[in-house]
């Protein structure tokens, strides 16, 4: 076997694990990695600040399904990581993040930009570990993809101190591959339960998180939906999992993002059986609403998530994919019950709560926005949004239909998110059309990031909501009665954003009147396509604009005109 310096051990991992961009900094601490890194197949993407970079590892986890690598030097490079391993980690996002490290002896003496990463990150992974010898190198790697994979998927920080990165391995790349990981089967008796409680309930739901994505599921969910005749509902990670124009599609429940119909769906519901969700809070609210008068069925892959927010009524371990297909296996062998009714009951609130997005108000409202975005852009198209009213409107307006078209920072919510997830998107699929929505403030955040898409030729349609505001803080403060602190406005309209592209020579346009947003989305797709730069639209809507929300699934305040609603007959 061959001695050859470790960090080219390191990076022929990288490449047989299927890394073929990654996303950094260079720096003093880091060289002897990138001295290796130069002289592979892997694209660098030398980002402007190390949290962008990890957003950008996270889109391109999120749209391939496989490990996102992010590369930084010691000291503060480390430390801007946190951000965006707390956000992997809270999406089960699988990501490696790798720091430089001063040399090992000093790390007791204060040197330069020596800090203990490891420690400091800990909290926000599934492992952090500090390399210690040069010939652990290669292993340690394999190690940190199996662990990003496994179980519930999520970040690794491997920490280099430079004196390690000097050394050198016996290593043959031939000779090496990467290590097997599990996907845990459900045990049989549990599966033939939850077929005879699924035949027992007369309104059950399949509820579909983000767990159904990451597993690759949507094939076998939508055939035990069509098998079943069960109506199935998404989270908002799981949006995309299911086609939301099929017919059994029953909406989203929760509390802020969520459809009217679909709460009123979820509120009929006798049975849940919930695939990789987690019941997180903005989904539940009130959680004696949520859970009154229906039982629950709860599939994860990681132990320790069933139980954690309230006790279902059975609980299964098991990767998604297996599980869903086991549940079609045994239910095969029953006999179907009659879903006819409930399936009709479903499309009747679909039909008749709806919410109004045909505004032509003058400033824009935001609902129309989305309404021009979901005539515009093709089923095909993959579109990034984080944390915000926006975020709200969006999963309360958009439409989805395919698995890993709808990327979202779900529970950690970081501002600036948008534009370098974006950007690791198309990185991963130049062949796609990416569209990141973002707020005003969230893209204030991160927006240096713009200058790699140009520098990179990386093409994306950014759409602005923009109202002027820190827009859910200044709803959230409405019953403290109070609008402070959150007003953006200043001079003739706040920062011109048209300019701010302008500067990174990119290519922004303006929209004030509704009658105009569809001709600026087609300049845009045209543009950025044409320039291959990242291209803005940015529509100034009503600066003090409401989305609907409220403390449980049975309390949301509607602040717009509503459809009447056609009472249903929910009798058996």
């Amino acid at each position: 076997m061959k001695r050859i310096p470790c960090m080219e051990a390191v990076v022929a991992v990288l490449e047989s694990e299927g890394v073929d961009t990654v996303f950094g900094i260079p720096g003093a601490a880091i060289l002897p990695l990138y001295a290796a890194l130069q002289h592979s197949s892997i694209r660098h993407i030398t980002v402007r600040h190390e949290e962008g970079g990890t957003h950008a590892a996270d889109g391109w986890a999120r749209v391939t399904g496989n490990v996102g690598v992010c590369i930084g030097t010691s000291g503060p490079a480390g430390t801007n990581m946190i951000t965006g391993l707390y956000t992997a980690l809270a999406d089960s996002i699988p990501m490696i993040c790798i720091t430089g490290q001063a040399v090992s002896s000093k790390l007791h003496q204060e040197a330069f930009q020596a800090v203990d990463i490891v420690e400091i990150a800990r909290p926000v992974t599934k492992w952090a570990v500090q390399l210690k010898e040069p010939a652990q190198a290669p292993w340690v790697f394999r190690e940190a993809f199996r662990i990003a994979r496994s179980g519930r998927p999520g970040p690794v920080l491997i920490d280099l101190p430079i004196d390690v990165q000097r050394g050198t391995c016996l290593y043959d790349r031939d000779l090496d591959a990467p290590l097997p990981v599990e996907e845990p089967r459900p045990l049989p008796g549990a599966v033939r339960r939850a077929v005879e409680m699924l035949a027992e309930a007369r309104r059950p739901l399949i509820l579909a998180g983000g767990g159904v994505i990451g597993a690759d599921a949507s094939e076998e969910l939508l055939a035990l939906a069509e098998h079943l005749q069960v109506p199935v509902q998404v989270t908002l990670m799981g949006k995309g999992a299911f086609p939301e124009d099929h017919p059994l599609f029953a909406g989203m429940a929760g509390i802020q993002t969520q459809t009217r119909w679909g709460n009123a769906a979820f509120l009929a519901s006798d049975l849940v059986l919930s695939v990789g969700a987690r019941f997180g809070d903005r989904h539940t609210g009130d959680l004696g609403v949520y859970r009154r008068g229906r039982k629950f069925v709860h599939v994860d892959i990681e132990p320790t998530q069933i139980g954690r927010v309230f006790e279902p009524d059975l609980g299964i371990v098991g990767h998604a994919r297996p599980v869903l297909a086991e549940l079609l296996n045994e239910a095969r062998r029953r006999t179907v019950p009659a879903r006819e009714k409930w399936v009709r009951k479903v499309a009747e609130l679909r039909r008749t709560m709806g919410r109004r997005d045909d505004f032509d108000d003058v400033p824009i409202k935001p609902p129309r926005v989305f309404k021009e975005i979901n005539e515009f852009f093709d089923r095909d198209t993959t579109f990034v949004t984080a944390i915000g009213l926006y975020q709200i409107w969006s999963g309360q307006f958009q439409t989805t239909y395919l698995p890993r078209r709808y990327l979202v920072c779900g529970q950690a919510g970081p501002l600036g998110w948008e534009v370098p997830a974006a950007m690791g998107v198309k990185c991963a699929h130049p062949e796609r059309q990416v569209v990141a929505v973002v707020g005003d403030y969230s893209f204030q955040f991160l927006m240096e990031e713009v200058a790699v898409a140009a520098q990179y030729r990386i093409p994306f349609v950014i759409i602005m909501i923009n109202n002027e505001y820190l827009g859910l803080i200044r709803q959230a403060e409405i019953p403290y009665g109070m609008n402070y602190a959150v007003d953006l406005h200043y001079g003739e309209g706040g920062i011109d954003h048209v300019k701010v592209m302008e500067a990174f020579g990119c290519p922004a346009r303006r929209v004030e009147l509704p009658g105009d947003i569809r001709d600026a989305l087609a300049w845009a797709s045209v543009e950025a396509a044409h320039e291959r730069l990242p291209v803005l639209v940015e529509v100034m809507v009503e600066r003090e604009a409401n989305a609907a929300m409220g403390p449980s699934l049975e309390a949301i305040k509607e602040f717009e005109p509503l459809p009447e609603l056609i009472t249903a007959d929910w009798s058996d």
